[in-house]
């Protein structure tokens, strides 16, 4: 088992910056490939970004490429997602994902966080 516990979320206004963060327990942290995920009010949840065990090979959705930042420390045991240029569509509770697939898409997750609520005011 593997239990991932996000936390940075909040109250932002339009054009400011989160750092979400998820820390991770239990099995070997570093034999897991992890993601961000995103569900918006009334919206299917949807990739963010995803990093691989290395840290070397990174995928951003279109939509926040150049704006999101992800990494990991293993020291740590923990994976953030930097968000700056924040706009009110990003709005979402932000889930963090460890698949031990080397794709992370929703199908190869296999453990979830609980997810951390992100409001961006206009």
């Amino acid at each position: 088992q593997v239990q991932l516990v996000e936390s940075g979320g909040g109250l932002v206004q339009a054009g400011g910056s989160l750092r979400l963060s998820c820390a991770a327990s239990g099995r070997t942290f570093s034999n897991y490939a992890m993601g961000w995920f995103r569900r918006a009010p009334g919206k299917e949840r949807e990739f963010v970004a995803a990093i691989d065990t290395s840290g070397r090979f990174i995928n951003y959705a279109f939509f926040v490429k150049g704006r999101f930042t992800i990494s990991r420390d293993g020291a740590k045991n923990t994976v953030y997602l930097q968000m700056d240029s924040l706009k009110p569509e990003d709005t979402a509770i932000y889930y963090c994902a460890a698949s031990r697939s080397s794709t992370v898409v929703a199908a190869t997750v296999d453990y979830w966080g609980q997810g951390t609520q992100v409001t961006v005011s206009s």
